[in-house]
């Protein structure tokens, strides 16, 4: 699971805690994930479902799925847009309705919206790229990964 931060904090109970810290990394693989991750947290399948909808609508979580490591399974690609600020959020809701794009962020720069692409080959990966600058008429800085490094981004949320 991915996390947003938030500038307001947003009250949750100790399952909704329970379930963001114990499961931001290693959902079960199988063919019912939320359904053991319920019955791992004493619950029902429907309210941690549920839960998972309200956290994304909050905005507390940004996507649940798979985190695959890079040029693993297809190709990816870091991707960063200079955008007006007026405009940022706009474009940002465009960039991120791709399928193949996982999350994207602002930062205080010239490049001040970044992406990350995902797709099943570099055929796709480059389609996409063009697709986004001409739907949003900016110029896409493309930055492919030259030199993995591992980096956990899970952290405990609530001791």
């Amino acid at each position: 699971m991915r996390h947003n931060q938030t500038k307001d904090a947003i009250p949750l109970n100790d399952l909704e805690k329970r379930l963001l810290n114990e499961y931001q990394k290693g959902l079960p693989l199988s063919p019912t994930p939320f359904r053991d991750i319920a019955e791992r947290l004493g619950t029902s399948e429907a309210l941690v479902l549920k839960i998972l909808d309200r956290l994304q609508k909050l905005g507390v979580v940004s996507r649940v799925g798979p985190v695959f490591k890079p040029r693993q399974v297809g190709t990816s690609t870091l991707a960063a847009m200079a955008v007006p600020e007026a405009l940022l959020e706009s474009v940002a809701e465009r960039i991120s309705a791709y399928p193949e794009v996982n999350h994207n962020y602002e930062r205080e720069d010239h490049y001040n919206l970044w992406f990350v692409v995902t797709a099943p080959n570099q055929q796709r990966l480059e389609q996409v790229l063009q697709e986004m600058e001409r739907e949003t008429g900016y110029a896409i800085l493309n930055l492919p990964l030259e030199k993995q490094f591992h980096i956990d981004l899970g952290f405990p949320l609530w001791c």
